[in-house]
């Protein structure tokens, strides 16, 4: 997602790869708004690589409709797409239906946690900045020593604890970026689509519900509340 610079060191790390063998892929789509960008004009169009010119949100709007096995690559300053995403689709599931975003309630736990006025809550292990493109290793390269934090562990004790508490909260729906190949982290398309599936399963009945959702990695994450009023 992106054509910028890390577009492009992403999109040029998955050709080195295949061409090392170490990945099999068929096309590697690269989107970004500007139909000059950075990547297209180092990189270039291939066999196995093609640009889209489209705003990220109406592009997953088509993209995720026959998407199968795709994975999608994140950039690290991207927007929390996906929960973006779920929400439109939760409104258009329920046209008549109350379909909003509240603020993540309870403790997570990490040095790291800051609301924004979107009411997505960004959390983060790290305290100290992190390498560039750092893959997140058992061993944390910033303190030298082992990393015994994950992120998904912290997502979905936070979710047991909601619901410990009366709050008909379901999920989480994760959204887990992992080291693929090269530097390069993605994560599958089909943590997306199980996760509509999820909205859906939580609002079936009519009531008052909600959806915990993250895009997360092992140690940082931006999570969503998506709040169903009833019908």
């Amino acid at each position: 997602m992106g054509g910028g610079c890390y577009g492009s060191f992403y999109a040029s790390q998955l050709a080195k790869a295949k061409a090392r063998g170490k990945v099999d892929l068929r096309t590697v789509i690269v989107v970004d708004r500007n139909p000059d960008c950075r990547a297209r004009r180092e990189l270039g169009e291939a066999p196995d690589r093609r640009f889209v010119t489209q705003e990220w949100t109406p592009f997953f709007d088509d993209f995720l409709v026959d998407a199968s096995d795709d994975h999608i690559v994140p950039s690290p300053h991207m927007p929390h797409l996906m929960f973006e995403w779920l929400l439109a689709r939760a409104r258009q599931r329920w046209p008549g239906r109350e379909v909003r975003v509240d603020p993540v309630p309870g403790d997570i736990g990490t040095p790291y946690d800051r609301t924004a006025q979107d009411a997505t809550r960004y959390i983060s292990f790290a305290d100290w900045i992190c390498p560039t493109h750092c893959i997140e290793p058992a061993l944390c390269p910033a303190i030298g020593a082992p990393r015994t934090w994950e992120m998904g562990d912290a997502v979905r004790a936070l979710a047991d604890r909601l619901r410990t508490e009366g709050q008909p909260v379901a999920g989480p729906a994760l959204f887990v970026c992992k080291h693929h190949v090269f530097g390069v982290g993605t994560f599958a398309v089909e943590a997306v689509l199980a996760g509509d599936r999820l909205v859906a399963e939580a609002g079936a009945n009519g009531a008052r519900a909600g959806v915990l959702v993250g895009t997360i990695s092992s140690c940082h994450g931006a999570v969503n509340l998506l709040s169903l009023g009833p019908m």
